[in-house]
């Protein structure tokens, strides 16, 4: 029996896409003055991968996630749909949503994006690793560690460390309702120096060497 394919995602289709931005390969096929034409980059990509015999087929499969991961890189302001200069070669394929051009913001987070390489900025793959602790932080952790990858993606940093926090913050409460109840944990947190008094509810006792030898604690 053949195995089933994988299916390709919008997530992989990002990957890509990334990939030909820096180092596109059009091969013989032209780019017709676009940035990336994406039915010459899949082409090229296909025989790569040895799929001559199923290539048109592939390509079809293909196609509607690149449109969508290209149009996600747009609205980043990282891709624009057009040639590359004014009265450039262009074809009616490329203005229909086969070409785009990297902005002048595209090439600058091109060259910072390198270190993106270790790191699953897709919201999707994120999600995945996520996945496991959703039901023991909550959805509020969820949501901001989503937030905090999607600021990461855009390069944000500092509103990406505000979301991890948060993200943080999410887990300190929902360790504390663990241990009491969601009404009185609540009640303090909402209080004056509520997360403080929370943290040390959580905190305030745990010996600080986490070997238990010295006796010392965590002081309120």
């Amino acid at each position: 029996m053949n195995p089933v394919p994988t299916p390709f995602t919008q997530d992989d289709a990002a990957t890509l896409l990334i990939r030909w931005l820096r180092a596109p390969n059009h091969g013989g096929y032209g780019s017709y003055g676009y940035g990336i034409y994406l039915p010459a980059l899949v082409r090229i990509y296909l025989a790569s991968q040895g799929q001559h015999q199923v290539q048109e087929t592939r390509l079809k499969t293909m196609m509607p996630m690149l449109y969508a991961a290209a149009w996600d890189l747009c609205r980043r302001g990282i891709l624009r749909p057009g040639v590359q200069e004014f009265q450039g070669q262009a074809t009616a394929d490329g203005a229909s949503g086969n070409g785009y051009s990297i902005t002048p913001f595209g090439r600058q987070w091109l060259t910072e994006a390198e270190r993106d390489d270790f790191v699953p900025t897709e919201p999707g793959r994120f999600a995945e690793m996520l996945a496991p602790y959703g039901d023991r932080f909550g959805p509020s952790f969820q949501e901001r560690a989503q937030e905090a990858i999607r600021c990461y993606g855009a390069h944000a940093y500092l509103a990406c460390c505000s979301m991890c926090g948060a993200a943080a913050e999410a887990i300190l409460l929902a360790t504390a309702i663990a241990k009491a109840d969601t009404a009185s944990v609540l009640k303090q947190y909402n209080g004056p120096s509520g997360r403080s008094r929370v943290e040390n509810a959580i905190l305030g006792k745990v010996d600080e060497t986490c070997g238990g030898n010295t006796g010392a604690t965590r002081r309120s």
